[in-house]
């Protein structure tokens, strides 16, 4: 078992400071002075072949489910010494060109009784899909000739897919959609790319397999597509929601300036292809008020750099993580902690590992995917502080 640790600037009981007013916040606990934050190869049995994302099913189990690229979800249990078994395998579908691949994964919030779940693949090197998939009790797997196809956006080319879906408070699920590679499609409301989507699933449009939204920014503007809820996104590569405030955060990968991070709002346009972060202009009018900057950027300074989206932490084992926005870059293999009532950023952990996914448990608690020779599932623990020249 592979082990790193963090020691922030103070452990001390000033974090019993941390509160919340939400019933469904798990509130931190004091930290026990000899112990600190660390993450941990923790699942030692499992393994996952270019694993992109870590969902759990919010079905009162304490089951999760990492997504490989190629086409397979495997369930397993945050209980490291139970088995994992294969959930769902559509490799005979997914093209892997590029980007391209499974990349996505979202349950219905009434999973536990309609068996509901979705996911976002390529099916080849022209077209992106949304398609929902149910539980089959019987064989307690997902059945691969249960899928409904709810979505296709074409591609131009087989990179920026997005590929992040969930669910937000309201009900509705939630699509991050690339620009395509055609940076074009940043600032253009007619196709469904370079956008954040939002779609009713539980309903149906005529000639749709869901509805709109009535509520959509978008949906009395005929020019628009009336499932855009935001747009001016590069490659929006993993959202989630921080579920007490319905806040939904975007890490947003640049193009060779600025990584972005973005709290979305309702019909907000985010600057992408006039603008990268705040500052970098590529087309005028780079001043076009209706642009809203990102609410952290960071500059890649020579450097190759991809942000990862990850979560505003609302677990109860790192008290001094509670409230902070985790994230990563993906190229650099750092982990930050960026607290979204300060601004100040922290450097966690400088991992190496290439990281493309966040996750959290029915607990809150953090789990991180890591790519290449690694193939691993990590999870944020916490562990005693070694003693000098012990």
């Amino acid at each position: 078992m592979k082990i790193r640790f963090f020691t922030p600037y103070l452990f001390s009981i000033i974090l019993l400071l941390f509160s919340c007013n939400d019933d469904d916040i798990s509130e931190p606990v004091p930290i026990e002075p000899e112990t600190q934050l660390a993450y941990s190869d923790y699942f030692a049995n499992l393994n996952a072949n270019d694993p992109v994302d870590i969902q759990h099913a919010y079905d009162g189990t304490d089951k999760m489910y990492v997504v490989t690229q190629g086409g397979i979800i495997t369930e397993f249990f945050t209980d490291p010494s139970l088995d994992s078994s294969v959930f769902l395998n559509i490799t005979d579908r997914v093209n892997l060109q590029g980007e391209m691949g499974l990349l996505g994964l979202a349950f219905h919030p009434d999973y536990e009784s309609n068996g509901y779940f979705y996911v976002y693949y390529c099916p080849n090197s022209n077209e992106s899909q949304v398609s929902r998939f149910t539980f089959n009790p019987s064989t307690n797997l997902g059945d691969p000739a249960s899928e409904l196809v709810l979505m296709t956006i074409p591609q131009e080319q087989t990179n920026h897919n997005g590929g992040q879906l969930l669910f937000g408070n309201d009900g509705y699920l939630y699509i991050s959609s690339g620009d395509g590679g055609n940076r074009q499609n940043g600032q253009t409301l007619n196709n469904l790319k370079g956008a954040i989507l939002r779609i009713d699933v539980d309903n149906s449009s005529p000639g749709l397999n869901y509805a709109i939204p009535a509520d959509n920014p978008f949906i009395n503007d005929s020019s628009a597509m009336d499932e855009i809820y935001a747009f001016g996104l590069r490659n929006p590569w993993r959202m989630s929601f921080d579920r007490p405030t319905g806040e939904l955060w975007v890490g947003d990968v640049g193009s060779g300036r600025f990584e972005e991070i973005n709290r979305i709002q309702s019909g907000g346009n985010y600057g992408w292809d006039d603008i990268e972060g705040s500052t970098f202009c590529y087309d005028d009018p780079c001043d076009n008020p209706d642009f809203l900057p990102p609410f952290y950027e960071y500059a890649h300074n020579g450097t190759s750099n991809a942000i990862t989206g990850g979560y505003v932490y609302r677990g109860s084992l790192h008290p001094e993580l509670f409230g902070k926005y985790i994230y990563a870059d993906f190229v650099k293999g750092e982990i930050y902690a960026l607290d979204p009532l300060t601004g100040e950023n922290q450097l966690l952990f400088d991992t190496g590992l290439l990281i493309p996914a966040f996750g959290i448990d029915q607990y809150n608690e953090l789990y991180f995917t890591a790519l290449g020779d690694e193939n691993r599932v990590y999870k944020f623990v916490r562990e005693e502080i070694p003693v000098p020249g012990g």
